[in-house]
């Protein structure tokens, strides 16, 4: 079974903003892939689909981004999963906007969601992709920045990073961190 995490935070008000290109990414994810009406578990909105061959389990975790380690950790110890099962999927504002960035593993970074999974599970060999809303403008609060909303000019870019990133959690869960970092970094 394999993991995915998107990172966002819930509810209508961060819809859309910086910091939820995490769930976006798991809503295409869900469109393409399930046929499972997501349900509540693991203080998470969950969705079992196959990817490609793999069977996979979409958790959009509902504890808001700070504090995603308990959702991420209950279905870890869940599952039984092993990291390099798990895939965490969040914003990034120290990569250019649309950039993509697969990882296996290794520091926050500073993403306060990805920090307190790191905490949760007591390791930093999850695999993460992160997705570029950066940088941060001049004189501006990194966490306004990301609690705002894409502009008029980088809304289409952003969409289309999220797009690419729906489609390498594919490549990802079928050949693995090396196959999708290869090809999307």
């Amino acid at each position: 079974m394999k993991l995915i995490v998107g990172l966002g935070n819930p509810g209508k008000k961060y819809g859309k903003t910086r910091h939820n290109v995490g769930f976006e990414a798991l809503d295409l994810l869900f469109e393409r892939w399930s046929g499972e009406v997501p349900r509540a578990k693991f203080d998470s909105r969950v969705a079992e689909c196959r990817i490609g061959s793999e069977k996979s389990l979409l958790i959009w975790p509902q504890t808001y981004m700070n504090r995603s380690g308990f959702a991420v950790q209950q279905a870890v110890a869940f599952y039984k999963a092993p990291l390099e099962n798990v895939l965490i999927i969040c914003d990034d504002f120290n990569l250019p906007l649309g950039r993509l960035r697969y990882r296996a593993g290794g520091s926050s970074g500073g993403q306060n969601g990805l920090k307190d999974i790191i905490r949760a599970v007591g390791s930093e060999e999850a695999p993460r992709l992160r997705i570029g809303v950066g940088p941060v403008p001049e004189r501006w609060d990194a966490a306004d920045f990301v609690l705002g909303r894409f502009t008029a000019e980088e809304a289409d870019e952003a969409q289309a990073a999220v797009g690419r990133a729906a489609d390498s959690v594919a490549l990802w869960a079928q050949s693995g961190i090396a196959d999708a970092m290869n090809q999307y970094n």
